[in-house]
C-alpha cells in the first residue's frame, strides 16, 4: 500500500466519516488471564469515546511505509482451510458477530504476543464504499466503484497512570488522585486485507510495528503467517555487513562515499513515486560496481547476498542510506558533513601516513568564533 491509500482509509476515522460497524476486544493480564471484553455497536459509543479510538486507529496506520508499516504476503499455507488468511477472512466475514471466531483470534494472540504486562485487544470491522474517480484524480463522492470490506487489529500496552496531586473541579481543590489503567499508543497492529490500487487486496495485509527494528515473529507467525521482511535496523546492518565482507581490505574511504552517493541519487530520482527504492541482490550488485568495486570482489557476490539477506530478499533504500547525514569518524575525531556536500572531504597521503582533507570555504567556526580561513585570526563579528 502507499502512503496515499494509507492515508485514504485514515481518513474515515472521524465521526463525519465513520462507518465502523463493530469494535469488539479483550483486556488482558500480565498471566496471560482474559479480565473482560468489548463488544459494542462502534456508533452508540459516546462521541468522546469515539474519538480517542480513532486516535488508536490512525496510530495503528501510521509511521513509515517500509519501516513502521510494511506490507506483507500470505505464505502459501496460509490459504489452507486452517490456515492464518482463510482463518480471518472467516473473522471477517463474521462482521464481528461470531463469538466463538473471536475468542479463537484472543486465543492465538494471547498464545503468541510476548508481552508482559496488561494489553489490550482491538479489532473493528468496517465496509467502505470507494469512490470513484475522474482521469484527473478527482473524486466523485457520488459515485463507488467497489466496497472494501475489512478489519484493523491494534494490540495497546495498558499502564497505570502516575500518582499525584490533581484538582478537583467540583471542591476547587487539589486532592491525591487514585491511579487509573490507561491504554497506551498501539505496539503492533495490522489492516486486512490490504487496500491495494483502491481495491480489496486479498493476498496481502499491512503489518504495523511501533518499534521499527523488532517484529514480533511469533504473533506473525501464528496470526498472519505472511512472508516477514527483515526489519528498518536489521536491513542497514545487513547492507553494512555486505559491503564490508565484499570488499574487505579493499574498503576505503572513497568506495564507501561512492556508495553513499549513488544511494542517495537512487532515492533522489525515485522521489514522487509512491513505491520505495526496493535493492534485491542483482540491484545491490549492480551499485557496487557502480560505485569502483572491482569486479573479482563481486564473484560470488550473489551467493553470499542469499546466504546473508535470503533468497528473495530486498533492502529499501531508505532503511540503508543516510540520506541526512554522512559522518566521518576516527576513535578522537568525528566529522559530519552535509549528506549532499561529501565531495569537501577527501583523503591524501602525507610521509607515508593517510590524512582527511577538509575544502574550506570564506567561513570557518570554531567553538562558535568566526576565524579567519586564511590567517586562522579571530573576525571581528560587530
Amino acid at each position: 500500500m502507499t502512503k496515499k491509500e494509507i492515508n485514504e482509509i485514515k481518513s474515515l476515522y472521524t465521526l463525519e466519516n465513520c462507518s465502523i460497524a463493530r469494535i469488539c476486544g479483550c483486556y488482558v493480564d500480565g498471566e496471560k488471564n482474559k479480565l473482560t471484553k468489548i463488544d459494542e455497536r462502534f456508533l452508540n459509543l459516546p462521541e468522546e469515546e469515539q474519538h480517542k479510538y480513532f486516535d488508536i486507529f490512525k496510530k495503528t496506520l501510521s509511521g513509515t511505509p517500509g519501516k513502521n508499516l510494511i506490507d506483507m504476503r500470505f505464505r502459501t499455507d496460509s490459504y489452507a482451510d486452517e490456515g492464518a488468511r482463510t482463518f480471518l477472512y472467516k473473522l471477517r466475514d463474521s462482521e464481528l458477530e461470531n463469538e466463538e471466531l473471536l475468542d479463537a483470534f484472543y486465543d492465538k494472540v494471547i498464545e503468541s504476543y510476548s508481552y508482559v504486562g496488561n494489553y489490550l485487544i482491538l479489532l473493528i470491522h468496517q465496509v467502505y464504499d470507494v469512490p470513484g474517480r475522474t482521469k484527473d484524480n478527482i473524486e466523485m463522492e457520488d459515485a463507488s466503484d467497489e466496497v472494501y470490506d475489512y478489519l484493523l487489529c491494534s494490540i495497546c500496552h495498558v499502564t497505570l497512570s502516575k500518582p499525584g496531586l490533581g484538582y478537583v473541579e467540583e471542591e476547587k481543590a487539589f486532592h491525591n488522585q487514585i491511579q487509573s489503567h490507561m491504554v497506551d499508543v498501539p505496539d503492533v497492529g495490522f489492516l486486512f486485507p490490504a487496500f491495494t490500487d483502491r481495491s480489496e487486496d486479498g493476498d496481502g495485509v499491512v503489518y504495523y510495528s511501533k518499534n521499527a527494528n523488532v517484529f514480533e515473529t511469533m504473533f506473525l507467525d501464528t496470526i498472519l503467517d505472511c512472508e516477514v521482511p527483515l526489519p528498518a535496523g536489521n536491513q542497514k546492518e545487513t547492507f553494512q555487513e555486505l559491503v564490508t565482507e565484499t570488499l574487505g581490505e579493499d574498503c576505503d574511504y572513497e568506495t564507501v562515499k561512492n556508495i553513499h552517493d549513488n544511494l542517495n541519487e537512487m532515492i533522489a530520482e525515485n522521489k514522487g513515486n509512491p513505491e520505495p527504492v526496493a535493492i534485491n541482490k542483482q540491484d545491490m550488485k549492480d551499485l557496487l560496481e557502480k560505485s569502483g568495486v572491482q569486479e573479482e570482489k563481486l564473484t560470488d557476490f550473489e551467493e553470499h547476498f542469499e546466504m546473508v539477506a535470503g533468497n528473495d530478499a530486498s533492502l529499501l533504500a531508505t532503511n540503508v542510506a543516510e540520506t541526512r547525514k554522512f559522518e566521518v569518524k576516527t576513535p578522537d575525531v568525528v566529522i559530519k558533513v552535509n549528506p549532499e556536500k561529501t565531495d569537501l572531504i577527501d583523503t591524501m597521503e602525507i610521509e607515508g601516513r593517510q590524512y582527511l582533507v577538509i575544502q574550506i570555504d570564506e567561513h570557518l567556526e570554531v567553538n562558535g568564533i568566526i576565524v579567519n580561513p586564511n590567517t586562522g585570526e579571530v573576525i571581528d563579528n560587530n
